[in-house]
């Protein structure tokens, strides 16, 4: 289970009825990569995921998390929005009324389990603009330039094959997307990512750092946008003491 529905444990300490429509089916997983094994790891620890979820819902709404998550990435109406490693779906719930109208919600995550638990959710809270989507570590397995931002909140840490998603990554974004990254300045192994490493793991993998915010408790939020894709077989992993 992922730590990862959750901007920030910080935040909350400072700072998926009777005529509901089913959930979507979670779309089968990707076949597999011939190029592949051209994709290096990570040259630093991957964190376990321990859990489905960062913290209580109470205390982060009550800390404002999700008002300031809005602001920061200016999220509104008809917007696409992929939460990759969606949860237990604390965002993807708050986030749906957001945009719309017009707009659409995917939940991805690689944990089958987890992906059938929120999509009763969704079902129950009759939230007709979110999509699930079961992906893989190195795949997010989302439609074709459909995202207009992609969020990972306190999950990037967890990933075991951040270059294989990444790389992959860039297909489901549109023209002038955002991806948004959340996560503590702590070692990896320790549930975070240094912002240094963060920004040299995603530049080796095609994407330039727009902003970085100071959030509360050692925590910040990074924005990217996609460049030029690389040859997987080109790209060099980032040493860990970054």
């Amino acid at each position: 289970m992922r730590l990862l529905t959750r901007l920030l444990l910080p935040l909350a300490a400072l700072a998926s009825c009777s005529n509901a429509q089913p959930a979507a089916q979670p779309t089968a997983q990707p076949a597999a990569n011939p190029a592949a094994q051209n994709f290096p790891l990570p040259d630093r620890p991957v964190a376990d995921i321990v859990t489905s979820s960062w913290s209580d819902e109470a205390s982060r709404d009550r800390a404002g998390e999700i008002e300031a998550v809005i602001r920061l990435l200016k999220i509104g109406p008809g917007m696409a929005i992929a939460d990759i490693g969606a949860g237990s779906g604390y965002y993807v719930t708050r986030i749906s009324p957001a945009v719309k109208p017009g707009g659409k919600i995917y939940a991805q995550d690689i944990m089958p389990d987890t992906l059938a638990r929120l999509q009763r959710r969704i079902a129950q809270d009759n939230l007709a603009n979110i999509e699930t989507v079961l992906g893989t570590a190195g795949n997010a397995n989302l439609p074709a330039k459909s995202v207009d931002l992609a969020l990972m909140v306190h999950m990037y840490h967890e990933i075991e094959k951040p270059y294989e998603l990444l790389w992959h990554l860039h297909e489901s974004l549109k023209p002038g997307a955002t991806l948004a990254i959340i996560d503590s300045n702590r070692a990896t192994q320790n549930h975070g990512t240094p912002p240094a490493l963060l920004e040299c793991e995603l530049k080796a993998s095609g994407y330039r750092q727009t902003a970085r915010h100071k959030l509360p408790d050692n925590s910040y939020l990074a924005t990217f946008t996609p460049t030029n894709r690389p040859n997987p077989a080109e790209i060099k992993p980032c040493p860990a003491g970054r």
